[in-house]
């Protein structure tokens, strides 16, 4: 093992030192002349600015004689004329089981303060393709996420990739927090891309807790940081979730959010001219959405990805573009409504607007026809729920809604779950059928 890390550790290195020069600097791109051969999308160089410390690069474009690099950093420090060193053709990372209950950052470097854990044997590059369609094993069996709304109207195999779909302040990284700590897997990834720094350190100790630390790696990008790494540090999550899976183990990726990696990729693609066309967003993020999206899910051998990826709709809009195309590619979505929170209903999962695509084949087949009834009731009182409100509505007009008016707070009270607690899967099962029993 220690031979064969050896050996990676020098196929990485460059064989000769190449470099160029500063040519120019336009906004947040930077111009660089040299050997342009020896320089790939997605290459990493550092200029070097003397006094200042050194400026890390990715090589994101090319144009006529020069090649175009954006930094991980500020650009303080850069003028023209500055060295620029090829690092490295290609981004990669060396994960490794020491990883395990680790803080890193986009680059895979320590960020809890402790030392650097030992690098693995094998090299990943962070813009691997996904497995192969034809290659790829079919999704395993339910996973027992510990939320009882998830687990009876919303149940998850493991591979599936769902959207948590909220605004801002609706319960996206509380609900997360409870699968971190409930959910059945061996391994959680957890990628923090563009989250505000005051939350990291409430996310990963009151959240997660140190039970949850340990099994999980944790990925931070802030919203403070360039775009570049923003973007970085979720192609860092799934690289990190795809050793893991590549071991066997079963993987639960969390990704908050796409909606901030979606906007890092439009601002690297305004920088670099593209032309804008939704909202702003540029044609490269819906490109790179699906090539994000579709590295979790099954392996080819007997490890998985199952990946919650959540969504912030600008304005509750469900419907904005990246809402829409995420929703295109995923296996199912859930949506967290606001009203419901400000009812004091957490998680505020709406189950009539929310679907998982594996339904109803990851259900127990004893339980589906009280999962059914139960999702009618809800649907029913929805409907009538103005007039009830109101006091229109008279007891015995119609059979069917005075059931739903009697199902209404316990199936309230079931869903309502709080951040400490865990349901299992057949418990869930057992306490939504009891209610729908009851009524007769």
């Amino acid at each position: 093992m220690i031979t064969e890390t050896l050996l990676g550790l020098v196929e990485d290195e460059q064989p000769f030192i190449v470099f160029g020069r500063v040519q120019g600097v336009r906004g947040l791109l930077v111009e660089i002349a040299g050997p342009l051969s020896q320089m790939d999308i997605g290459s990493r160089v550092v200029i070097e600015t003397g006094d200042m410390p050194s400026v890390p690069c990715e090589v994101i474009g090319f144009e006529r004689d020069a090649a175009l690099a954006m930094p991980f950093g500020s650009l303080t420090g850069v003028r023209r004329g500055c060295r620029v060193v090829v690092q490295s053709r290609r981004g990669a990372v060396r994960p490794s089981t020491a990883w395990l209950g680790r803080v890193i950052d986009a680059f895979g470097v320590p960020i809890d303060g402790q030392d650097e854990p030992a690098p693995g044997a094998l090299s990943y590059s962070l813009h691997s393709d996904p497995p192969a369609a034809h290659r790829r094993q079919r999704l395993g069996q339910t996973l027992d996420l510990g939320v009882r709304v998830l687990n009876s109207f919303l149940p998850m195999r493991r591979g599936q990739r769902v959207g948590l779909f909220a605004g801002s302040g609706v319960g996206k990284s509380v609900l997360m927090s409870m699968i971190a700590r409930n959910a059945d897997a061996d391994v959680f990834v957890i990628g923090l891309i563009g989250e505000r720094g005051r939350e990291v350190s409430e996310f990963i100790q009151d959240d997660l807790g140190e039970d949850g630390l340990k099994r999980a790696v944790v990925v931070v990008a802030t919203s403070d940081e360039s775009a570049l790494t923003r973007r970085q540090a979720a192609y860092m999550a799934l690289t990190v979730a795809e050793y893991f899976r590549d071991l066997g183990k079963n993987v639960v990726l969390m990704m908050d959010s796409v909606t901030r990696f979606a906007m890092a990729q439009r601002d690297i693609g305004l920088a670099m001219g593209e032309p804008p066309t939704t909202k702003g967003y540029t044609p490269t993020v819906f490109a790179e959405l699906p090539r994000l999206l579709e590295r979790a899910g099954p392996g080819e051998g007997e490890g998985s990805i199952t990946a919650f990826f959540t969504v912030l709709v600008d304005g509750d809009d469900h419907n904005e573009p990246v809402a829409d195309a995420a929703r295109g590619i995923l296996d199912g979505h859930v949506v967290l409504e606001r009203q419901i929170a400000e009812r004091g209903r957490y998680p505020a999962v709406n189950i009539l607007k929310s679907v998982s695509r594996t339904m109803p084949g990851a259900c127990d087949p004893i339980f589906l026809p009280s999962v059914k009834e139960a999702k009618r009731l809800v649907a029913t009182y929805t409907d009538m729920e103005d007039l009830i409100r109101l006091g229109a509505y008279k007891s015995g007009t119609n059979p069917e809604v005075d059931r739903a008016i009697r199902a209404h707070d316990a199936i309230e009270a079931f869903l309502s779950q709080g951040k400490e607690e865990s349901t299992s899967l057949s418990e869930s099962y057992c306490r939504l059928a009891d209610i729908v029993n009851g009524l007769g």
